[in-house]
Order: structure tokens, then C-alpha cells, then sequence
């Protein structure tokens, strides 16, 4: 399958269509994912919805190499975590299939990067050479060809002058930082921002204490003078993206969707309702396209969603029972 086709789709039928062959591939060609499959006894001549896929564990990226071809390795993006944690491999043997995704997901939501300035503010992921998310920024910033477009790393009184330096210019500015590294920002400084962009990419990575999305967003919109947060949901293990232009509420390119299961049962789905949540990116399509996540959370009739939060050991129960 080419990408082309993953990339090309514009409703639901095609999704289906299109995830049903590349179930297809993957279990003809993923032999983690096929062991997983025949555990569970599901065949692809079984299999007619969405519903009836399977879906890997992720903590599988933590134990097992992930892939759907034989092909070598173009990067092994690495999950962050604490010293002694066990981190999540994505081997992606072809980084042009990240690269036309993320490109094609921000102009879907955002139009084309090169009418943005753009700053990364991701120090956490920046002390590492191995995550997706820098790859990502990194690649933005190449693209959207501003001279001032960069990863700021504890310069806060350059970053300050210079983003409202940008925002009196009339400049459109994209700031995108972990969460911990932009309430770092806003007790540095106050902001009154018009022409900014402020994107959160979650996580405390251990440095500060866990806030909840609301206490979070009505921080950062008040330091940064914004009437909303922006948001990305994204993942080591995942080659594709949701955003959210306020209030938490993520929608996804074409090629992707979330489902949510029922807590208690794995193999049983609920709408409008807490679940655990399921994502299906086909732009995974030479590693796993269907993986069953440890985040809580509410898909919404038009596809939407929201996070709650997350399993915590004692809940996961059905998630991750199945162990190669």
C-alpha cells in the first residue's frame, strides 16, 4: 500500500476500508502482531469492522520490536522517563511517512507552517537525541524559514523579549513547549498576546506536580493573556497527531481515529462515556496502526475527544493481561 492512499482518505468509508487492508498487511507481516492476533483468535477473514481489529497493547513498544517489514530502521524514536523506568521503542523504517503526516496534519488544522515563526520550548525532550516530538518541531521550524524560529532552552529573558517583540510586530508565532517549561514562562513574565499561537504538548515530566487540563489552562491562558490553549496529543509510538484549539477537545487527521473501550472489558466499546482509549494511525503502517493506550478518555459523536487521564497499575486490568 502506498502512502498515498493512506493520505488520500475523506471519509469513513475509505477509513475503514483502508485500516481493514492495513490490518491485513500487518498481520500477514508483524509477527509480534500476528501472535498477539492468534492469541486472541481473530483473523483478517474475520474481521469486518473497526471494532473487531485487534488492539496491541502499547506497552508491547516497551518489550518488543514493533515492525511490518524487514526493513532496517530510518530512526528508533525513544519514549521519555524516569531513571530506571522502561522506555517505549518506535522503530520507523521510513521517516517519510512521519513527515508527510505531521506536515499534512498541522496545515489541515493550522494551514501552512511557513506563515508561522516558530518556538519550541521542550527542554525535557531536548536533553535527549531520540524523541519524535523535537524531530517533529524541529522540522517546523526548518520549514517555516523564519531566522527566528528556534528551541529555547532556560533563556527566559530572551524568550520573553522576544515573543512580544514578534506579537507587536503583528508576527503569527507558533509556541509550542511542554507544559511545565510554559508555567516556567508565565511566572517569569506577564503576556498580553494577540498573535500567538500557544500550544502544550502535556506532561510534567516529573518536574513540577501534575495539574489537572482546567488548572493548567486557566494558568497559562491568564499568563500568556490568550483566551485559549492550544493542545497536541501525540506519542512515541504513534507517527500522527490530534489537535485541540481549545478546551481540551482533540480531532484527528482522516487517517486516524480513537476509539474508547470499556474499562472492565477490552474487547467492548462505549461512546460518550470514560474509556480507555484506543487509537487507530494508519501512517503506523510499518510498525502497528491499532494500539490500545493507558489514557482515560470521551469520544464524542462527531469523533471528537477528550483525556481524562490515565489507567493507573491497578486499573489496567484486561488491557494488558495478554504478555508474549
Amino acid at each position: 500500500m502506498l502512502s498515498s492512499e493512506i493520505f488520500a482518505i475523506e471519509n469513513d468509508a475509505q477509513f475503514q476500508e483502508t485500516a481493514l487492508k492495513v490490518f491485513k498487511h500487518q498481520f500477514e507481516n508483524n509477527t509480534v502482531y500476528r501472535s498477539f492476533c492468534d492469541l486472541l483468535y481473530k483473523h483478517p477473514s474475520d474481521v469486518n469492522t473497526l471494532e473487531e481489529i485487534p488492539f496491541l497493547p502499547i506497552s508491547f513498544f516497551k518489550s518488543h520490536r514493533i515492525v511490518s517489514n524487514g526493513q532496517n530502521p530510518e530512526a528508533v524514536f525513544v519514549s521519555s522517563g524516569t531513571t530506571g523506568q522502561q522506555t517505549s521503542k518506535h522503530y520507523v523504517t521510513d521517516l517519510s511517512l512521519y513527515e508527510t503526516s505531521f506536515c499534512r496534519t498541522f496545515a489541515h488544522f493550522y494551514r501552512n507552517i511557513k506563515d508561522y515563526l516558530v518556538i519550541g520550548v521542550l527542554p525535557s525532550y531536548l536533553e535527549r537525541n531520540n524523541a519524535s516530538l523535537v524531530y517533529m518541531v524541529n522540522h517546523f521550524i526548518t520549514q517555516s524559514e523564519h531566522p527566528q524560529s528556534g528551541f529555547y532552552l532556560n533563556e527566559l529573558d530572551a524568550l520573553t523579549t522576544l515573543l512580544k517583540t514578534l506579537d507587536k510586530n503583528g508576527q503569527k508565532v507558533l509556541l509550542i513547549g511542554v507544559s511545565f517549561a510554559l508555567l516556567d514562562l508565565v511566572e517569569h513574565a506577564s503576556f498580553s498576546l494577540h498573535n500567538t499561537v500557544v500550544m502544550e504538548t502535556g506532561g510534567m515530566k516529573g518536574r513540577r506536580k501534575e495539574m489537572i487540563r482546567e488548572e493548567l489552562h486557566d494558568v497559562l491562558k491568564k499568563g500568556f493573556g490568550v483566551e485559549k490553549i492550544h493542545s497536541e496529543y501525540g506519542m512515541t509510538e504513534l507517527l500522527s497527531q490530534a489537535y485541540s484549539k481549545g478546551n481540551g477537545i482533540f480531532e484527528c487527521p482522516p487517517w486516524m481515529r480513537v476509539l474508547t473501550r470499556e474499562p472492565e472489558d477490552a474487547f467492548s466499546f462505549v461512546k460518550a462515556k470514560t474509556g480507555g482509549v484506543n487509537v487507530i494511525d494508519l501512517a503506523n503502517f510499518n510498525s502497528c496502526a491499532f494500539l490500545a493506550t493507558q489514557d482515560l478518555g470521551v469520544v464524542y459523536d462527531d469523533n471528537r475527544f477528550e483525556i481524562i487521564g490515565r489507567f493507573d497499575q491497578s486499573d489496567i486490568r484486561g488491557c494488558n493481561l495478554m504478555v508474549l
